[in-house]
């Protein structure tokens, strides 16, 4: 299948952010994927997933919730990133929120014809949707961090969650697993989680590669976990 891709700007409370957009060619109101990437800031990796999901007759669209231009290339610099809204959760999901309304303004599509999947802090960020009940169908966390978001009150999850877990994953634990549990039971979700044996962190990244910090590619686990994906999506929209 053809696809179209465009590089946007868009604002959220008077600061700028750069999104990027792959569509079907020749398939008009197809439903929308928003793709919320990793510490580093969207990069080839998540625009790569955008181009995926255009391929499979969705309309993915990359975000960017640090800000445009604003990108990390080492530990330090990721970690600079992504401190200041792991630490303020209500400032995350707000501009996740204006990203999903830019995105579904642009296409025109709605809660039930929305979802996001996202990487790492990514896959945080799209829990943290399903948690705050976003206009979203359901979420897709790969390998993301599951700690719970404590500006938000227990309440009833109404989109559906799958979360993609490497269960050797030093950054979330098999206790953070079953808080995670716990949390998603206790309201209610339809969640389901898939845990890979043996695998680390980041498993679906080629250029992962760094055993002590916990992060290694697995291509069998990068493999399972998309056609997991594609299947949610599919029960998603059909």
């Amino acid at each position: 299948m053809g696809i179209a891709t465009e590089t946007v700007d868009y604002d959220i409370n008077g600061q700028v952010y750069e999104g990027y957009f792959a569509r079907p060619e020749n398939k008009n109101n197809a439903p929308l994927v928003l793709v919320v990437h990793a510490w580093g800031g969207q990069s080839d990796f998540e625009r790569g997933k955008a181009d995926w999901l255009a391929q499979k007759g969705y309309v993915g669209f990359a975000v960017d919730v640090y800000g445009k231009g604003k990108r990390g290339t080492t530990t330090e610099e990721c970690q600079a990133l992504m401190t200041p809204l792991a630490e303020n959760r209500a400032e995350l999901q707000a501009r996740l929120s204006g990203a999903l309304k830019f995105g579904q303004g642009k296409t025109n599509q709605s809660a039930s014809t929305s979802a996001a999947l996202g990487f790492c802090f990514g896959g945080l960020s799209v829990l943290d949707m399903a948690r705050a009940n976003m206009d979203v169908s359901g979420v897709i966390s790969f390998h993301g961090l599951l700690g719970a978001a404590p500006n938000l009150q227990p309440r009833q999850i109404n989109p559906k969650v799958l979360a993609l877990h490497g269960w050797a994953d030093p950054m979330a634990t098999p206790d953070d697993v079953v808080a995670f549990s716990i949390e998603m039971t206790d309201a209610g979700a339809d969640w389901q989680l898939h845990g890979y044996g043996r695998v680390l962190h980041a498993f679906t990244n080629p250029e992962a590669n760094n055993p002590d910090f916990g992060t290694v590619y697995n291509k069998d686990a990068d493999s399972r976990s998309f056609q997991s994906a594609q299947n949610f999506l599919n029960e998603l929209f059909g």
